[in-house]
């Protein structure tokens, strides 16, 4: 039986995680942690959490152990076409002026920072397929990044419960979704077509950014929520710094620039433009 876990252990785990994820742990979140973890102690054969905590800052668990840590305190909230008008706006003025000023020159370079489970970067490469039906030599791809890395070996697969379906446009379906030939699985998959478009990978925002493509499009939506005012603001900073000028930065409906001075243009919503 689990012992519960003591005020001293969650102030080590969530200083900790904050420090190095910016994910911020208050104690409301002490019982979310300890629910969270519980498989780890398991998996691990402890029975009290300060034998985790302990394990976890020796150098063997420095070198294991973090990556479960993180993940299993990371969240992983999402859905296909969440928060729709950001990408009825992106259909109706992102996509066309963008087209209008660059053609086929070059292709599109999209980034779904916090990807989680990937409906978000499925989404957009289906938005982008249909523009690509109206304009068949317009390019694009889609860089996925998330810090949890099971999370990013689910959505690689892009296999989903058929539950998810209700959030997808049905006149989409047949063209962007394959059903599990067992039909009581209740699967489905995105088509090889859409996955090939994606690139996923690991980043933690508290890390420096591993690559070198400027972005004409980053969407970033309902991760900030989860750090401090000051980790929000650099990290919008580190975003400028990979996008575009007149690129495009998307955020969360329950997240907000103010008082930030930071360049950008609110054009919709949650839509910021880079002057």
């Amino acid at each position: 039986m689990l012992g519960t876990m003591k005020e001293r252990d969650f102030r080590r785990l969530s200083e900790f995680v904050q420090q190095k994820c910016g994910i911020k742990m208050p104690p409301s979140k002490k019982t979310m942690m300890e629910a969270r973890l519980q498989r780890r102690l398991r998996a691990l054969n402890y029975s009290e959490y300060y034998d985790y905590c302990e394990y976890v800052f020796s150098p063997q668990g420095t070198e294991n152990e973090i990556p479960h840590l993180i993940d299993a305190l990371s969240t992983n909230t999402t859905s296909f076409f969440r928060e729709p008008h950001h990408f009825q706006y992106l259909t109706s003025t992102v996509l066309p002026t963008w087209w209008q000023r660059f053609g086929h020159a070059r292709e599109l370079a999209v980034w779904s920072a916090g990807c989680s489970s990937g409906e978000e970067p499925y989404t957009l490469t289906m938005v982008l397929a249909e523009f690509q039906e109206q304009h068949p030599l317009f390019r694009w791809f889609i860089l996925a990044t998330d810090i949890n890395t099971q999370v990013l070996e689910r959505a690689a697969k892009g296999v989903y419960p058929d539950d998810k379906l209700h959030s997808i446009p049905r006149v989409l379906h047949k063209k962007y979704l394959l059903r599990s030939k067992d039909r009581t699985k209740k699967l489905i998959r995105i088509i090889p077509g859409l996955r090939e478009k994606i690139r996923f990978r690991r980043l933690n925002f508290m890390e420096r950014f591993n690559f070198r493509e400027p972005m004409d499009l980053i969407f970033c939506r309902n991760v900030m929520i989860y750090f401090e005012r000051d980790v929000q603001e650099r990290l919008i900073r580190n975003f400028l710094e990979h996008l575009q000028p007149w690129g495009h930065l998307v955020i969360g409906h329950s997240e907000s620039l103010a008082g930030m001075d930071l360049g950008l243009i609110q054009v919709a919503p949650t839509v910021y433009r880079k002057a």
